[in-house]
């Protein structure tokens, strides 16, 4: 009976020592976001968890910072911020692991979530969670961009962005535009004051566009000041479009020729009619690029202050210019063309050479425009006349230079 009762004693410390092993991984799996034990912090050296200090911080932070995580009592092993739509700002940690930035600011009216994996000094791993939210936009900016996404367009094509407020930080704004070419064309931004008014930038190429390029622009915005009178920007913007084949319109108002050349090579020569020469009806000249292809519009020479001479429908419109100018069907002027410039500023033709000319082109393409009677050359404002001015002068309007 003794040496049974030792045999089952036996059993029973068996029994407990496999019961422990079992707990034990367990014990290691569970969270390291609450304060460690007692026992657990003696084994350590009576350590202390990781503590956050995360700015911005409380309620109604102030937008247009960058947030940074800084850790006490050990290092950042990795930083997540997360908003409540998911989405998450990338950042980078020092060197020492002391220290976490984002690479955006943190944006107006939004509440964020931040995670840190930590490591305090003694090696021990765990998690660190702090909060925040910033204060809502008094005012919002918003922005109105061309070429839309998806876009196939001509080889003069801007990326353009209008603004609906004032951009006093400009500089600030400009270094949120990331375009990303296909082929690493060359190009450069340029401020202005849009024909409606409003503040403007433009990011035009060196030269004419390679056909066949992909281009996507990566405004990103949100979180950005305006500056004065502006407010913020609470969005990203991006577009994406595809540089069509080589089309160049050569406009001649002394031979009253027009003439279109895809890569390279002359397609057809129409007979026009241009501005008349001498006052404010007179053709601008330069290059003008298509804006748009609105088709049949009425035309009210009082919209650009030319009086009551004419107001009808008109096919086959071009747009060129803000101020006006389009090329277009004109079968009132027919005697004139290819002999005399008799429009209201307008390249004239027939219509069934507008009704070719129309299904050719593309918004984009360049109208190469030359003549002796012209009122000028296109702005860089009026529509997109940034290829008037040389590639020195254009980078100089940069507000980055």
């Amino acid at each position: 009976m003794e040496i049974l009762l030792h045999r089952n004693r036996h059993r029973i410390r068996v029994r407990a020592v496999a019961a422990a092993a079992l707990l034990a991984p367990l014990a290691a799996c569970s969270s390291g976001t609450a304060p460690a034990p007692a026992d657990a912090k003696a084994a350590h050296g009576d350590e202390s968890p990781v503590t956050l200090d995360v700015s911005p911080k409380g309620k109604q932070a102030a937008a247009g910072q960058p947030v940074k995580v800084t850790a006490a009592g050990g290092k950042l092993t990795a930083v997540t911020v997360t908003d409540a739509k998911g989405h998450k700002l990338s950042g980078k940690l020092t060197l020492d692991g002391t220290a976490w930035t984002s690479d955006r600011k943190a944006a107006p009216g939004t509440a964020y979530e931040v995670t840190a994996a930590t490591r305090t000094k003694g090696g021990t791993a765990g998690t660190a969670r702090a909060a925040f939210a910033t204060a809502r936009a008094d005012k919002v900016n918003k922005v109105d961009w061309r070429p839309g996404s998806g876009a196939t367009v001509g080889v003069a094509q801007p990326i353009s962005l209008v603004f609906d407020h004032p951009v006093k930080n400009r500089a600030e704004v400009e270094k949120q535009l990331r375009i990303t070419t296909s082929d690493n064309t060359e190009g450069s931004w340029g401020w202005m004051r849009d024909w409606s008014g409003n503040d403007r930038v433009d990011w035009r190429p060196k030269a004419y566009w390679k056909p066949g390029t992909k281009v996507t622009l990566n405004a990103e915005l949100d979180g950005t000041d305006s500056g004065d009178g502006g407010g913020w920007f609470v969005r990203d913007y991006t577009t994406t479009f595809t540089i069509g084949a080589q089309q160049i319109v050569k406009v001649d108002l002394d031979s009253h020729q027009l003439t279109l050349l895809r890569d390279g090579k002359a397609v057809r020569r129409i007979p026009v009619s241009g501005g008349t020469p001498g006052g404010d009806k007179r053709s601008w000249r330069g290059t003008a690029v298509l804006m748009a292809k609105e088709g049949t519009i009425n035309m009210n020479s009082e919209t650009v202050g030319l009086g009551d001479a004419y107001d009808k429908m008109v096919d086959y419109s071009m747009r060129l210019t803000w101020s006006g100018m389009y090329a277009h069907a004109a079968p009132w002027n027919a005697q004139y063309f290819g002999n005399a410039n008799h429009s209201s500023g307008c390249i004239g033709m027939s219509d069934e050479n507008a009704a070719w000319f129309y299904g050719q082109v593309r918004p984009g393409d360049p109208f190469e425009i030359k003549g002796e009677e012209t009122k000028g050359t296109v702005a860089p404002e009026n529509g997109f006349g940034a290829w008037n001015l040389s590639w020195e002068e254009w980078q100089k309007k940069s507000a980055l230079r």
